[in-house]
C-alpha cells in the first residue's frame, strides 16, 4: 500500500527531528465567537498538558457530576502537547468544579458566561508553536523563507497520519465497517468509519497535486501526453495561474467558510482562487452530501464510496493558507520554534510535513 504523500512543493527535503510532546508541541483553539459574559453556560478557557480532550470531558464529569454530553467542546485536542481549549458547563455546577477539580494536568485560565453551549466545531481555527530539534542554521533559514512563501501560496489540506491510527491502517476496519450497513455503535466505530472518509479524501487529494504537478512541470504537449487529456483542456487548465488546478464541476467555497457553489467558468474561478477568496473542497463521502459535478466528478468518482452511509458526509476544504508564520532559531541549540494559525480541522504536522517534505509519524 502506498503511503507516500504527493507533495505540493519541489524543493529538496530538510533535516529536522520533530517529536510531538508536551515541552514541544503547543496548539491554543481561536474561539469563532467570543462569549457574552452572561447566561446559562460557564465557559471554560483551560490550559492542559498529557491528556487528551475525551480524558478532560471525562475529568470534568467526575468532578462536577454532570453527563459527559453535557460538557461542550469546540474540538480535539491531542494527549502529547500542551494545549488550550474552551469548555462549557450549565452554570449551576460551578462550585461542584471548583471544590472537586483536582488535577494538576488542568489548569483554568479564563472563565465568562454564555447563553449557549460550546458545540463541535465552534471554532476558528488554531495557533500553533512547534519547537524543532537537530536543525542546522541553513536549513532553519530555508524552512523560515519556505513557510513563508507557502503562508501566500497555500497548501494541500491533507488528513494528518494521527488520522489513521497507530499503524495506519484503522481506515480498514472503518471500511468493514462502512460496507457491513449497521448502524455505528458508539465513538469508536465513527471514528474508524471516518479515518476511511479521511483516507479517501487524501487519496483523491493526492491525485489532483500530482496531476497539477505534471500541468505546472511539464509544456502543454507533454502534459497532453502524460495525462492523457484533450489538449485543449490542458491549455485552460495551464494557464490558471494557482497551482492547484480547478476543473469544471468542481465544489469551491469562499475561503475559510462559506456557501458552496459549482465552478462554471474556470477563468473566473481560477482569480478568485488565486486571490485566496475561495478554496477547492473534496469530498467525505457520506448520506448527504453534495458531490462534484461533470469533469471534477469524473477526477472524484473513484474516491466515492456511495455504500458508506453510516455517516451523513461533507465538503472538506483541498487548499488552505497558514497565517501569521514565525520562526525563530536558536544556534547554540539547532532548535527552532515555528508559530503559525491554520483554520479548523487542518493539521500542525500536514504544514511540517510540505515544508520539511518527510513523514513526521514516528517508525514504531
Amino acid at each position: 500500500m502506498n503511503h507516500i504523500k504527493n507533495y505540493a512543493y519541489t524543493h529538496a527535503p530538510l533535516s529536522f527531528d520533530f517529536k510531538q510532546t508536551i515541552e514541544r508541541f503547543f496548539v491554543e483553539e481561536i474561539p469563532l465567537y467570543t462569549p457574552t459574559n452572561s447566561g446559562n453556560y460557564l465557559y471554560l478557557k483551560i490550559k492542559k498538558t498529557d491528556m487528551s480532550t475525551w480524558k478532560l470531558i471525562t475529568v470534568l464529569a467526575k468532578a462536577t457530576g454532570l453527563q459527559e454530553r453535557d460538557i461542550g467542546y469546540a474540538g480535539l485536542k491531542d494527549k502529547n502537547a500542551t494545549t488550550i481549549q474552551y469548555i462549557s458547563i450549565p452554570k449551576q455546577y460551578e462550585k461542584e468544579l471548583n471544590k472537586n477539580l483536582t488535577t494538576e494536568k488542568v489548569e483554568i485560565l479564563e472563565r465568562t458566561y454564555n447563553k449557549a453551549p460550546i458545540k463541535v466545531s465552534h471554532l476558528k481555527g488554531n495557533r500553533f508553536s512547534i519547537i524543532l530539534h537537530n536543525i542546522n542554521e541553513s536549513d532553519a533559514k530555508f524552512f523560515n523563507t519556505t513557510a513563508k512563501m507557502m503562508q501566500n501560496k497555500g497548501i494541500p489540506n491533507y488528513y494528518g497520519y494521527q488520522r489513521f491510527g497507530e499503524d495506519s491502517r484503522s481506515y480498514l476496519q472503518g471500511k468493514d465497517i462502512a460496507h457491513s450497513g449497521k448502524r455505528l455503535k458508539g465513538s469508536k466505530e465513527k471514528l474508524l468509519v471516518a479515518a476511511y472518509q479521511s483516507y479517501l479524501f487524501n487519496k483523491w487529494l493526492g491525485e489532483r497535486v500530482k496531476l497539477s504537478t505534471i500541468i505546472s512541470t511539464n509544456n502543454v504537449p507533454q502534459a497532453t501526453k502524460k495525462l492523457d487529456y484533450p489538449e485543449e483542456l490542458v491549455k485552460v487548465l495551464a494557464k490558471q495561474e494557482q497551482f492547484f488546478k480547478l476543473f469544471i464541476g468542481d465544489v469551491i467555497i469562499p475561503y475559510p467558510y462559506g456557501k458552496e457553489t459549482y465552478v462554471k467558468d474556470m477563468h473566473q474561478s481560477s482569480l478568485a482562487f488565486a486571490q485566496k477568496k475561495v478554496s477547492p473542497t473534496g469530498l467525505l463521502c457520506g448520506a448527504n452530501v453534495e458531490r462534484s459535478k461533470s469533469d471534477a466528478y469524473y477526477l472524484e468518482e473513484p474516491y466515492d464510496d456511495t455504500e458508506l452511509n453510516a455517516l451523513k458526509g461533507d465538503r472538506r476544504l483541498a487548499w488552505i493558507w497558514p497565517k501569521d508564520v514565525e520562526t525563530l532559531y536558536h544556534l547554540e541549540s539547532k532548535k527552532l520554534t515555528v508559530d503559525f494559525y491554520l483554520p479548523k480541522g487542518s493539521y500542525a504536522t500536514t504544514f511540517l510535513e510540505e515544508v520539511g517534505k518527510f513523514s513526521l509519524k514516528e517508525k514504531k
